[in-house]
């Protein structure tokens, strides 16, 4: 079991003793340092609330609703929802912050706390700090009875949320409804099952879904890697359909399967949609530094300028911003199209890309075929307790000082013809080993390599 406060939020495992776990009291606490932290920014006292399907979540809403209306602030609660939604949601309501209760892709018996600005992106690393600190300091201050926050549950925010997608110029509709596209869903038994489909339907696409009971008791694991998806690829092939979607719980990642069963490859998906926006609007882009070197030869093809973040979606966004890219995002299968919010979003994933096969007259395995084919091995090691991450990867960044090494997030080692990242995970008591090479064995044999390395050093 597992409890992980930090500068992004505070995530942990549901059920067992305080300290351990995710319990009411650190919701509460979390919530309320959150809270602090809007009313003495200035900010609008004034939330919005959503949630994935997981079974805890609506006890998790409960708890975070009232400690806010305890604090004066009042909530616009969206009920069953997805990540990009609510962040389109905050803007477009004129809140002063959001809070996501999602653990994303981790397992069922998980959830989390995602903190939104008044931007609707996740908060930075400073605001993090501060929330840290009010958690810490535990000295909140509740509002007097008179003075306590309202309560309104607000619907229609994810047809909201697909207008918009479809009011893009990129977004090309009228090419799109006539192809009559067959797709099936891996809905995961979350909020993908009420947002996906609306957006096809729209689109004039016909879809069958898998694991479309939105109760959180997900059907495998919810993180939408290979493993996990040889229901979806077999359904693709059985029902002859153009292709196969897979969401994660919040719909903030898109994985795609081609119309032979094979996977499209989950660093791919921002490839394809970056390649289609470049055709239209050439520029810059940006990934992060676990993301695939196909990113950077897209963009060089179409004259622009690849620039890496470190991990998560904040730094991504940050880096976006500094360098006007166009289109962005994370390996993971996280699309950030600016234009219509700075956030993963799979719904606009779908679209773009539904758009890009439209346009292009290709089918999903002939589009992969075009881009270049590199192989990523996604590892891990478990860290013991007490772990000095800054003596372990000093020791490792001595050893290949020769090579082209980036400390930015972690430790990076680009080999001519490969490379390797390593960097404690924000999510997990575990490092992340991510290996890139031309042939999976050779990025397996990198990634083992570097894991006895570290082990050696611990």
């Amino acid at each position: 079991m597992a409890l992980i406060k930090s500068i992004s939020g505070i995530r942990g495992t549901i059920g067992g003793p305080a300290g351990d776990n995710l319990t009411p009291q650190d919701i509460v606490d979390c919530t309320a340092g959150f809270g602090e932290l809007i009313l003495q920014s200035g900010a609008p006292a004034l939330v919005v609330v959503g949630r994935d399907a997981r079974i805890s979540g609506e006890m998790v809403s409960h708890l975070v609703v009232q400690t806010l209306i305890a604090q004066g602030i009042s909530v616009l609660d969206l009920g069953l929802s997805t990540t990009p939604t609510v962040e389109m949601a905050v803007t477009h309501l004129g809140a002063g912050a959001g809070i996501i209760i999602t653990a994303s892709h981790n397992p069922a018996h998980w959830n989390a706390l995602k903190f939104l600005n008044q931007k609707g992106e996740f908060i930075s690393a400073e605001e993090g700090r501060q929330l840290l600190a009010f958690i810490q300091a535990g000295n909140i201050r509740y509002a007097e009875v008179e003075n306590l926050g309202q309560y309104r549950q607000v619907t229609g925010m994810i047809a909201y949320h697909i207008e918009q997608i479809l009011a893009l110029p990129l977004v090309q509709s009228e090419k799109i409804r006539p192809r009559k596209f067959k797709v099936v869903v891996d809905c995961i038994n979350s909020t993908g099952a009420i947002s996906v489909p609306p957006l096809l339907e729209a689109l004039d696409c016909e879809f069958i879904l898998l694991n479309g009971e939105v109760n959180g008791r997900f059907a495998h694991n919810p993180e939408p890697l290979p493993a996990h998806l040889e229901e979806l690829c077999s359904r693709v092939v059985a029902e002859k359909a153009d292709f196969g979607i897979a969401v994660d719980p919040d719909v903030d990642r898109l994985a795609l399967v081609c119309e032979d069963g094979s996977l499209f490859g989950e660093e791919y998906t921002l490839v394809a949609v970056a390649d289609y926006i470049l055709q239209k609007r050439p520029g810059n882009t940006v990934s992060n530094l676990s993301s695939s070197r196909a990113l950077r030869d897209v963009t060089q093809k179409h004259g622009g300028q690849y620039y890496a973040a470190a991990v998560g979606e904040v730094n991504v966004v940050a880096k976006m911003k500094a360098t006007g890219a166009v289109i962005g995002g994370e390996g993971n299968g996280g699309v950030i199209l600016p234009e219509l919010h700075y956030g993963r979003d799979a719904l606009v994933g779908i679209a773009l890309l539904l758009s890009q096969l439209a346009e292009s007259g290709q089918s999903l395995l002939a589009l992969r075929k075009t881009y270049p084919d590199y192989q990523m091995i996604k590892d891990k090691i478990s860290l013991p307790p007490g772990t000095d991450m800054e003596r372990l990867l000093s020791k490792l960044h001595e050893k290949y000082a020769a090579e082209n090494c980036d400390t930015t997030d972690g430790l990076k080692i680009d080999f001519q013809e490969s490379w390797v990242h390593l960097r404690q995970s924000n999510t997990e008591p575990i490092i992340r080993v991510y290996a890139e090479a031309r042939e999976a064995a050779v990025a397996q044999e990198l990634a083992d390599q570097i894991k006895n390395d570290a082990k050696t050093r611990l």
